[in-house]
């Protein structure tokens, strides 16, 4: 659901924030547009804190893995995605949230979110230069990998259900489909 009349810069979503307008709302901004993100059930916190645990067995400190934080776009959208594999820059994170150039890839699980995921965020990611995005279908078992970033557009979409998956920037490492999608 979309709380705005008019765009919204980063800066006055910032200014917003800190002056506690959203205190009793979880909200993303997304193209300038104040978005009211749905409570979060229980499978897509289960999946949300598994995956992200395995994630970071696996990766080590090669990279961070963010649960449900703000990135910084470039088209006045600060989204939080489910999870943001990042370079693990440390203190910088103090300054600035994630860009473009810090991810490596990003993750959604979806539900009640499956539509929006699968094209605004999709689009806002690719438009922004985000290498990689992964959608988790959590209804029909489904994992969507957007990759092969030309012209602001992921030209490339695999739909798995089985096997294993490895990340563009890790290609050794090799994810279980089971890992994301299956208690």
């Amino acid at each position: 659901m979309t709380v705005t009349t008019y765009k919204w810069s980063i800066d006055r979503y910032h200014q917003a924030i800190q002056a506690g307008v959203f205190d009793d709302q979880p909200v993303e901004l997304l193209r300038g547009e104040i978005i009211i993100m749905p409570p979060e059930g229980e499978p897509h916190a289960y999946y949300n804190s598994e995956v992200g645990d395995y994630l970071r067995n696996l990766l080590g400190c090669r990279a961070k893995v963010r649960e449900a934080h703000p990135i910084i776009l470039s088209d006045d959208s600060e989204p939080i995605p489910d999870l943001a594999i990042v370079k693990p820059l440390g203190t910088v994170y103090l300054d600035h949230h994630p860009y473009p150039t810090d991810i490596h890839w990003l993750i959604e699980f979806s539900d009640a979110t499956l539509t929006k995921d699968l094209t605004t965020k999709k689009t806002t990611y690719a438009v922004s230069g985000i290498q990689e995005y992964w959608v988790v279908n959590l209804k029909d078992k489904q994992l969507h990998v957007f990759k092969n970033l030309q012209n602001g557009q992921y030209t490339s979409e695999d739909v798995l259900k089985t096997g294993t998956v490895s990340p563009m920037a890790f290609q050794d490492i090799k994810i279980q489909m089971s890992r994301l999608m299956t208690p």
